[in-house]
């Protein structure tokens, strides 16, 4: 569910928080996306100094990675 907290009236950018069942996000949010099981160009240890809330992976192509034996 996403929840408007509050929306600025010159640009409609909108403040907002989102409720998944792994947690709340606030947004906006930085969500990197995970390609073939991992994140590019970006460490784990900075994925944590950045305080990342959410990290996007493409299902597809996990499912591809995985039965590729």
């Amino acid at each position: 569910m996403f929840e408007v907290k509050a929306t600025d009236k010159s640009t409609k950018a909108r403040l907002g928080r989102l409720t998944t069942g792994h947690g709340l996000i606030e947004t906006p949010a930085f969500m990197p996306v995970g390609t073939q099981g991992s994140v590019k160009a970006v460490s784990s240890r900075e994925l944590r100094e950045l305080n990342t809330q959410i990290v996007l992976g493409n299902t597809y192509h996990l499912l591809g990675w995985a039965n590729s034996d």
